[in-house]
C-alpha cells in the first residue's frame, strides 16, 4: 500500500501510532478485535480500523501539493474534496474557493472559471456533464483528478455489465455527490436506477414481479431513475452496484434480494441472464471499517463516540451501527465535548445538533468506544481523546499507555 504524504498536522503521536502497531501485528487484516487503551478510570476501545482511507489520502496529498506548487494561481474545489470540516476550512484558509455545495448548488458561476485557473476534482468524482464543462474551458481534468480509485471501480464495472445488456442499480442516496457521479457514468451505457436502501429494494422487486403496477415505478423512483426508462423491458437484466460508502451488508442484502426476485420471475437455471454478480465494487476501506465497527460491538462498554463530518456518508452508517447496541454520541470535534457533564452531538434521526446532559456515567472504571469516519483526521481523534481524559486526572499518561500497548505488539 501506497504511503502519502499528507500534512503531519493530520496524523497523531498516540492514535498514528496504535494504528501503526496493529497494522504490523495483523498485516492481513485477520483480527478485528478492537485495541484496549487502559487509563485506569477510564478505558477505550479504539477500532481495528478507522479514520483516513487511501481515497481519502490520495486526495488530500494531491490537493495540498496543488496549492504548494502553484503560488498565485486560483484553485478551486469542485465541491467539498471530502467530507470533514476541518480538511475543507484548511484548504479554504490556503485560498481555494469551493465551485459547488455538496448537493450540487452553484456557489461560483461557470462564466467565472478561466482556462488558466486550476479545478481539483474531489474524490468522489463528478458528474460527465462537469467534466464536459472542465474540458470546454481547457481545463486540465487529468492532473488535478483526485477521484478514488475504488470509485472508478465502480464506473468501469457498471460499463462493463452495461455493455452485456444488464440495467444498472445503484444502491446509494441520489444527492450525495458520489451517487450523482456514478449515475452521471452508468447512464451513457445503460438504463439506471438509483436504490436509497433494502425498503425502496423490495418495492422495486414487487414492480419487477408485477405485484405493483409498472406506471408506478415512475412515482415512485422520480428523479432516480435514467430518460427513456421503460419498467417493461429495462428490468429484465439488472445488476447492483453501489455509493462505496454505503453499508457493505445492506448492499448485498439489495442484491441478494434482487438476486431472488429474479429467481422467482425467470428460474434458477436462468438467472445468469438476468442478474449480474458484482460483489467485487464494494469499497475495501469502508468494508474494513465496518467489520472493525462490529468487533467492536462484541465488547462492553458504557457508551460509543464516533467521530466525523455530520454530512459524512461513512460516518453515519458506522453511527447506525453503534446505535443498534448502545448510547452513541457522532460528534464532528473535541470542542463538542463541552465539560464533563454536557456533550453536544448529531442526531442522525433529526438531522440536527442536539446536548446531552451527564452522558459520562458515574462509575470506574468508565468504557468508551472511540471511533472515526474514513474522512477523519487521527488528530482529531486523538483531540477527542485527550478531552475526555482530561475530565480524570488521576489517570495513566498517555506515554504510559502508548508504551503498553507497542509493548504488547511486540
Amino acid at each position: 500500500m501506497k504511503n502519502f504524504d499528507i500534512p503531519q498536522f493530520y496524523r497523531s503521536n498516540f492514535i498514528t501510532k496504535i494504528k501503526e502497531a496493529r497494522k504490523l501485528d495483523d498485516p492481513r487484516k485477520k483480527d478485528f478485535t478492537p485495541t484496549k487503551l487502559e487509563f485506569g478510570p477510564v478505558n477505550f476501545l479504539i477500532a481495528r480500523h478507522f479514520g483516513f482511507c487511501y481515497g481519502v489520502e490520495n486526495a488530500i496529498e494531491i490537493s495540498y501539493k496543488t496549492v504548494e506548487e502553484n503560488p498565485g494561481k486560483r484553485i478551486f474545489l469542485l465541491s467539498e474534496m471530502i467530507h470533514n470540516p476541518d480538511v475543507n476550512n484548511d484548504l479554504i484558509n490556503r485560498g481555494v474557493q469551493f465551485v459547488m455545495d455538496t448537493s450540487g448548488r452553484q456557489l461560483i458561476d461557470w462564466k467565472e472559471i478561466k482556462s488558466d485557473d486550476i479545478v481539483i476534482i474531489p474524490a468522489f468524482g463528478t458528474t460527465l456533464e462537469t467534466e464536459s464543462i472542465l474540458k470546454e474551458k481547457n481545463i486540465d481534468t487529468v492532473k488535478f483528478n483526485t477521484t478514488c480509485p475504488f470509485v472508478e471501480k465502480v464506473w468501469n464495472r457498471s460499463e462493463q455489465i452495461g455493455a452485456k445488456g444488464f440495467t444498472i442499480i445503484i444502491h446509494g442516496k441520489h444527492y450525495h455527490e458520489e451517487t450523482r457521479a456514478t449515475f452521471s457514468h452508468s447512464v451513457t451505457n445503460a438504463p439506471s436506477v438509483i436504490v436509497r436502501d433494502l425498503e425502496e429494494t423490495k418495492i422495486l422487486g414487487d414492480i419487477i414481479l408485477g405485484k405493483i403496477p409498472s406506471e408506478d415505478f415512475y412515482k415512485i423512483f422520480d428523479k432516480k431513475y435514467s430518460d427513456n426508462f421503460d419498467v417493461e423491458i429495462d428490468l429484465q437484466k439488472v445488476g447492483v452496484v453501489n455509493q462505496t460508502t454505503m453499508l457493505a451488508t445492506e448492499t448485498q442484502e439489495i442484491a441478494d434480494h434482487l438476486r431472488n426476485v429474479m429467481i422467482d420471475k425467470f428460474e434458477l437455471e436462468n438467472i445468469k441472464n438476468h442478474f449480474a454478480d458484482t460483489r467485487d465494487t464494494l469499497c475495501y476501506a469502508t468494508n474494513d471499517n465496518q467489520e472493525a465497527t462490529y468487533g467492536l460491538l462484541k465488547q462492553e462498554a458504557d457508551f460509543a463516540i464516533v467521530v466525523g463530518g455530520y454530512n459524512s456518508s461513512n460516518t453515519g452508517h458506522i453511527v447506525e451501527l453503534c446505535e443498534e447496541k448502545l448510547k452513541t454520541y457522532f460528534v464532528s470535534g473535541a470542542d463538542k465535548i463541552i465539560s464533563d457533564k454536557e456533550i453536544k452531538h448529531f442526531d442522525l434521526k433529526n438531522e440536527g445538533e442536539v446536548s446531552t446532559k451527564n452522558y459520562l456515567p458515574d462509575k470506574k472504571p468508565v468504557d468508551i468506544i472511540l471511533t472515526s469516519g474514513a474522512s477523519c483526521p487521527d488528530a482529531i481523534v486523538d483531540q477527542v481523546l485527550q478531552k475526555l481524559l482530561s475530565f480524570f486526572p488521576d489517570a495513566k499518561s498517555q506515554d504510559e499507555v502508548l508504551k503498553s500497548v507497542l509493548n504488547n505488539a511486540n
